[in-house]
C-alpha cells in the first residue's frame, strides 16, 4: 500500500480543517479543538493534544506533519538581548532577536531566508534570497521569543517589529497571514498596534498596505532623503525614489491616519552634514513621523563608520527646530552580532564569501 504524502497541517485554514474531519466521518468542532492547539497554545506535536481521542491523534499523525521551527543557538549578550538562529523544517537558517529594556520586550523576527535587496551597510545582504518564510515559520519565531520572555525575564512578550532577515513587503501575503495569526484571538490575541513592520521602501507595496488597512504600525529604513545619497546606500532606490516614497506615504496617510517611523542611520563622510539634515527635516514634513537615528553597527572594516557624536547632535538640532520627534537609539546585542544590520548566519555568509 502506497505511504500517504503527509501535509503541513498549519497550511489549512479552518475550514479547510473542518472539511477534512467531515471526510474522515468524525466531528466538524474537532477542527476547533485542533485550530486550537496549533495556534492559540503552539503545539509542536499532536501526541500532546490531550482532549483529543488516541485514536484521532494517530489519524492525524498518518496525514499530517507539524513543520515546526527549531531554536538551534541561542546566544546572550551582556545587555540582555538573546539571538536565536532558528533551524527551519528544510534545514535554512534565519536569526531571530529578543530586545529587553525596562518598559518592553521587543520581538525581532525575519521575513525570508536571506534577502534581495543589496543594501550595502547591512550583512544580511550578503546572503543571497534563497526563499520566504511561511506564516507559521514567522509566528513561530514569536512564540519562541515570547517564551524566552518569561523564562528569562518573567515579563510577557510587548512588542514585535519585522526588522529582521529580510524585506517583508517581499513576502507580502505570508507576512500578512502571519500578523493575523499573531493578533487573532485564536492565536496570540497581540494587539496590532504593537506590531511594527520595516520596509526600505517598496512603494506600490506600501499603497497595497494602505488599500488593505492594515491596523499595525509601518517603519521606513531611509537614511536619506536625497536620491544621489540613498541610491549609493540602498539600490532600490533607482526604482522607488525618493519623490515616489513620499507620494506612497502620503497615500498611506491618507488611508489609515498612522504616523509613519523613519530608521536613520549617519555615517561618517556619507551623510553627516547639515545638507542631509535638513532634506531629512523636510521629507518628515510631508506626513506626520517620527525619526529613530540608529547607532550604525560595523559589519567589516569597510567604507561604512559611525557618524561622530556632533553628527548626531546636529541631526536632533535641525530636527527638532522643525517641531519633529528624534530619538537616538543605542543598538542592542552587538558583542553577539544581534544589533540592527548585523543578522546573518556567520556560516554562511562565509561560505558565500569564499565561493
Amino acid at each position: 500500500m502506497e505511504a500517504i504524502q503527509k501535509k503541513d497541517i498549519r497550511k489549512l485554514s479552518l475550514a479547510q480543517l473542518e472539511e477534512f474531519f467531515l471526510a474522515q466521518g468524525d466531528k466538524k468542532f474537532r477542527a476547533k479543538q485542533v485550530y486550537e492547539w496549533l495556534w492559540n497554545k503552539s503545539l509542536k506535536n499532536f501526541d500532546e493534544m490531550s482532549n483529543i481521542s488516541l485514536s484521532t491523534r494517530e489519524m492525524l499523525k498518518t496525514h499530517f506533519e507539524i513543520n515546526h521551527i527549531l531554536v538551534d543557538l541561542m546566544q546572550h549578550s551582556s545587555d540582555g538581548t538573546i539571538k536565536n538562529a532558528v533551524k527551519l523544517y528544510d534545514n535554512k537558517i534565519v536569526e531571530s532577536v529578543l530586545i529587553p529594556t525596562t518598559k518592553r520586550i521587543t520581538a525581532c523576527v525575519s521575513s525570508q531566508v536571506g534577502c534581495s535587496l543589496d543594501c550595502n551597510f547591512c550583512a544580511t545582504a550578503r546572503l543571497k534570497r534563497m526563499r520566504n518564510l511561511n506564516p507559521d515559520e514567522i509566528y513561530d519565531q514569536v512564540v519562541a521569543i515570547k517564551d524566552e520572555a518569561e523564562t528569562y525575564f518573567q515579563r510577557p512578550l510587548t512588542n514585535i517589529v519585522f526588522m529582521g532577515m529580510g524585506e517583508p513587503l517581499l513576502n507580502y501575503a505570508n507576512v500578512l497571514e502571519a500578523i493575523d495569526k499573531i493578533t487573532s484571538p485564536e492565536g496570540l490575541g497581540m494587539a496590532p498596534r504593537r506590531i511594527t513592520v520595516s520596509t526600505v521602501g517598496v512603494t506600490k507595496m506600501i499603497r497595497k498596505l494602505a488599500d488593505d488597512e492594515v491596523r499595525f504600525n509601518l517603519a521606513v529604513s531611509l537614511h536619506s532623503a536625497i536620491n544621489e545619497t540613498r541610491s549609493r546606500l540602498m539600490p532600490i532606490n533607482d526604482s522607488n525614489p525618493v519623490e515616489e516614497l513620499g507620494e506612497s506615504l502620503k497615500y498611506w496617510y491618507e488611508k489609515t491616519k498612522r504616523k509613519v517611523t523613519y530608521e536613520y542611520v549617519i555615517w561618517e563622510g556619507i551623510n553627516d552634514d547639515e545638507r542631509h539634515a535638513r532634506a531629512l527635516a523636510k521629507f518628515c514634513k510631508i506626513i506626520p513621523s517620527k525619526v529613530n537615528l540608529i547607532q550604525y553597527n560595523p559589519i567589516d572594516e569597510g567604507e561604512f563608520r559611525q557618524a561622530k557624536q556632533e553628527a548626531v547632535d546636529m541631526y536632533v538640532r535641525v530636527l527638532e527646530s522643525q517641531g519633529i520627534i528624534a530619538k537616538v537609539r543605542k543598538s542592542r546585542g552587538q558583542d553577539i552580532d544581534a544589533a540592527c544590520g548585523q543578522l546573518a548566519n556567520k556560516n554562511e555568509v562565509g561560505e558565500l564569501n569564499t565561493n
